[in-house]
């Protein structure tokens, strides 16, 4: 029986007497991807960010196997609650530089083999001396996925990671995605608006309206509910 790794407990934001995500709980298992859906306004990304305190909450918390987030200093949470974001912002010099970056800020030197096995891992082989600053959007995306991996998270949250890339793009960004999981055994927490891609991708989905959880169920159960939220 999968274990749970992420137990989001009646996660609440309100900003300006606003209530961006309400008392939302639910689970994330070892292993699993768990899909975001929801119309614009939703409380999306403001429900992700909760999951990894990029965002505090006013109220509620999360359990990362079994632990209260709060009890976890936030560097080390964010190692091992990695983000992905719609927009994989990469810093400047080489891309070896970006997947170094990391464990570099905890005093920790990856050798060449280790970057290299990181960007092999991600469809990037010899791209360790590229500019990271004239990638394409899905190969900067890919070192982004690396540049988490480095960090040897036990869980990756993304948001829209492929909603700004070209049909191609896309198609190879879910291809690493998918094979990150399985060679590294992770857990994912993925916001994304294609209701196909949630198909291809998650083994639930979690349907998010005006900041509450709506329903929770496989994407077979809930893609009409999903397309119709959409809308």
């Amino acid at each position: 029986m999968s274990e749970a790794i992420l137990r989001a407990d009646r996660l609440t934001r309100t900003v300006a007497d606003k209530a961006l995500v309400s008392e939302v709980s639910f689970v994330v298992n070892q292993g699993e991807v768990l899909a975001i859906f929801g119309p614009s306004g939703a409380g999306k990304s403001s429900l992700l960010r909760l999951m990894n305190r990029l965002d505090e909450p006013t109220s509620g918390t999360v359990l990362l196997e079994g632990a209260d987030y709060r009890t976890i200093p936030p560097r080390a949470l964010r190692q091992r609650v990695g983000m992905i974001l719609q927009r994989a912002y990469l810093f400047r010099g080489t891309v070896a530089d970006n997947v170094r970056f990391g464990p570099r800020q905890q005093g920790q030197e990856l050798n060449d083999t280790e970057v290299r096995e990181l960007l092999s891992g991600v469809g990037l082989e010899g791209y360790e001396q590229r500019d990271a600053g004239v990638l394409s959007g899905g190969e900067a995306q890919r070192v982004a996925i690396a540049r988490a991996l480095a960090n040897r998270p036990r869980v990756l949250l993304m948001d829209e990671p492929t909603s700004s890339l070209d049909d191609e793009s896309k198609r190879q960004v879910e291809e690493t995605i998918l094979r990150v999981m399985r060679e590294h055994r992770l857990t994912l927490v993925i916001v994304t608006h294609d209701t196909r891609q949630a198909e291809r991708l998650a083994s639930r989905v979690l349907l998010l309206r005006d900041g509450r959880a709506e329903n929770i169920g496989t994407p077979q159960e809930l893609l009409h509910h999903a397309e119709r939220a959409l809308r």
